[in-house]
């Protein structure tokens, strides 16, 4: 399945297939689900980074075991929204596990998500110590908000 827009998305994946959002980081990966309907984002989990064919086996098992039917992932543009190198690692991670599960996927801006999760979480009163297990959860869920936002519209 190529990359798409996210305007294709549904007509892509039927209901009630559901959508994972990914925060792509150097030592983690942040996990966020959307709800059947594509109305609400939760933070789901923190994996930590290991051989890319484990990582994809352990994503594969969530994506029957939460009935995933695309893919939004975190593009770390650059604040100035130009492209740097972990633009182009994200996008080179993407594309391989493309290459491992046939899904619709989409990239979604997400500067600035881990600092609103982070934001959302202080507001929140989670103490220091569990903000630090679970913002890249959080930040998922706010990368995958926005592109809920954006294919409601």
């Amino acid at each position: 399945m190529p990359i798409c827009k996210p305007t294709d998305l549904r007509t892509l994946i039927p209901e009630p297939l559901r959508l994972l959002g990914i925060d792509l980081g150097d030592r983690t990966i942040g996990l966020a689900i959307s709800d059947a309907g594509w109305r609400l984002a939760n933070p789901l989990e923190t994996l930590r980074r290991g051989k890319f064919s484990r990582d994809v086996a352990t994503l594969a098992d969530l994506f029957q075991e939460r009935e995933v039917g695309g893919l939004v992932v975190g593009l770390p543009l650059n604040m100035d929204g130009s492209v740097g190198v972990r633009v182009q690692k994200t996008r080179d991670w993407a594309k391989e596990l493309l290459r491992h599960h046939d899904l619709p996927l989409i990239f979604q801006d997400e500067r600035l998500s881990t600092f609103e999760a982070e934001q959302a979480m202080i507001a929140a009163d989670v103490s220091r110590k569990k903000r630090a297990g679970r913002i890249d959860a959080a930040a998922a869920a706010v990368i995958l908000e926005a592109a809920l936002a954006e294919i409601s519209r």
